[in-house]
């Protein structure tokens, strides 16, 4: 009799066990409750699926059936990596979600279909959650394990568990790495033989080999990816492996496409200095640069948020941060901003180029080099000024570099005692050096002689060359004034400096102190065709 009751007071306590234990794996209550329902009963340890299927609110479903969508959604959360921390689920009953504005709880991001809705009280999945659970099982698992192997699984000993994992599982990892290195194979062979060569057929040797292949290595890289996370939710690994697998894939993909994009940045170069090298503006080829520059920090820095945002890092509250700071370096470094917009008015307005002669303030020189912050001119002196691109903008240029032509202006004094004929014929004869020579423009010149000076005789020389450089202008000046002094002296013209000249007339003894000019305007004129004759 003692032994019977004995045994019934056994039996009794784990009765009461079994009803707490269930008790406590069937809580609806919370998020936190419902999803430890869920995990408690479909874990290998306890697993019992008809207990996790009270989570499905699905009065259409036998259950049977919501039994298989207890196991698909443990397939999705196996296959798609999704690992639960408790720790961040809600304990509120009353949880609310107020960018959905109603009692739910989304479980992934990556998943927002997937989710728990608070209805009389209790935390379930709805039907509609129910229909998404099958679309992404569908799309998680497009191969089927057995068919991926090529052997029956239940017929061997595959289902055998070695270092965690089950031997068939083993089998499929190989044969994905298999397949993956075949990928990356046929990739190269197709992307870096027969495009190379195609390019290569049409002229563009040097940018398939040296620019595109570089971008085929990450893009074959990336094709590995893509086939692996197509791949290995089939293989049913365990959702913690499944979670580390995602996690490296979520961050090589952007890692690998930023790098395709960065090399990428070489192609966009080479056609960008074909273009600028096609231009006749010479600042285009200091463009070049800053494009590359620019266009390689936005890749790595949106590649860095993308890569920060893929591994739910939340990039918000870092983006909050980053335009504070912004706002506090932009107050300390408004100068340098002020610079760098400067450099983008340069090369928009384009008020030189480079190698032009340009007279700004103070300084004058040629331009040597247009960057970020400063501009870089050599002044005459062959000393170099970095002038602020900021200040340059606002400051008043006169670009000589863009003259088509440059002016010469002079006096030519000759003496008071030179008879008129011959200062007609000398004018004359000036003009005609002027014409015949082949960089002066015989459109604007004006030689005239146009003044009475206090020691001479005054003639204005004012012409204008047609010279790119500054050099050009000088060796044409030196022939011009050389032709001068030969007409010159050709007729015996003689040029006035400030003097004081004594006169002695009729003194006795002496011949008058005149000098002896031709001045009959026939023999002037013959002289004339005899100089330019010679």
């Amino acid at each position: 009799m003692r032994n019977a009751l004995f045994c019934f007071f056994i039996l009794a306590s784990f009765q009461s066990l079994a009803q707490r234990q269930d008790t406590i794996t069937s809580r609806l209550e919370t998020p936190y409750l419902a999803l430890n329902t869920f995990v408690t009963n479909i874990s290998e340890e306890t697993y019992n699926p008809k207990a996790a299927t009270i989570l499905f609110n699905t009065p259409s479903l036998k259950l049977d059936e919501k039994v298989e969508v207890a196991k698909s959604l443990e397939q999705v959360f196996e296959g798609a990596g999704i690992f639960i921390f408790f720790d961040n689920v809600p304990t509120n009953p009353d949880y609310f979600d107020s960018l959905h504005n109603d009692h739910i709880y989304i479980i992934s991001k990556r998943y927002p279909e997937i989710y728990l809705q608070r209805k009389r009280g209790r935390w379930q999945f709805q039907p509609d959650v129910v229909a998404s659970i099958e679309k992404i099982h569908a799309e998680l698992y497009k191969f089927d394990p057995k068919s991926l192997i090529g052997i029956e699984i239940e017929k061997t000993g595959l289902n055998a568990h070695f270092l965690g994992l089950k031997l068939w599982q083993w089998l499929g990892i190989v044969i994905m790495l298999a397949l993956c290195f075949f990928v990356r194979y046929v990739f190269t062979l197709v992307f870096g033989r027969l495009f190379i060569r195609a390019l290569d057929k049409i002229g563009h040797r040097n940018i398939g080999s040296r620019y595109i292949l570089p971008v085929s290595r990450p893009v074959g890289m990336l094709m590995v990816f893509f086939f692996i996370g197509a791949l290995y939710p089939s293989l049913e690994l365990p959702r913690l492996v499944g979670f580390y697998v995602l996690l490296a894939l979520k961050a090589l993909i952007p890692l690998y496409g930023m790098i395709a994009l960065y090399q990428l940045t070489n192609v966009v170069d080479v056609y960008l200095n074909r273009y600028v090298n096609s231009t006749e503006s010479t600042l285009d080829d200091q463009l070049v640069p800053i494009v590359r520059k620019v266009l390689r920090f936005t890749i790595v820095m949106v590649g860095g948020l993308v890569i920060l945002d893929s591994l739910d890092v939340p990039i918000l509250p870092l983006l909050t941060g980053l335009s504070i700071g912004g706002l506090a370096f932009a107050l300390a470094a408004q100068d340098t901003i002020k610079n760098f917009f400067g450099s983008l008015m340069i090369f928009v307005d384009k008020p030189f180029q480079i190698g032009d002669w340009i007279v700004t303030g103070d300084i004058d020189g040629t331009v040597e080099e247009v960057g970020f912050r400063s501009t870089r001119i050599r002044t005459f002196r062959n000393s170099v000024v970095y002038v602020p691109n900021g200040q340059l903008a606002d400051s008043t240029i006169d670009n000589n570099g863009l003259r088509r032509l440059r002016r010469f202006r002079t006096i030519i004094q000759i003496k008071y005692d030179t008879p008129p004929n011959l200062i007609e014929t000398f004018v004359a004869g000036l003009n005609r050096i002027v014409v015949e020579h082949p960089k002066t423009s015989n459109e604007k010149y004006e030689i005239h002689f146009n003044d009475l000076g206090a020691h001479s005789l005054d003639i204005l020389f004012y012409i204008f060359f047609e010279a790119a450089t500054w050099t050009e202008e000088l060796k044409f000046r030196q022939e011009i004034l050389l032709s001068i002094l030969r007409l010159a002296d050709h007729f015996g013209v003689e040029f006035a400096y400030p003097t004081q000249t004594l006169h002695l007339e009729n003194m006795p003894g002496h011949e008058p102190f005149d000098p002896k000019y031709i001045s009959e305007k026939t023999a002037l004129d013959a002289k004339l065709d005899q100089f330019f004759a010679s």
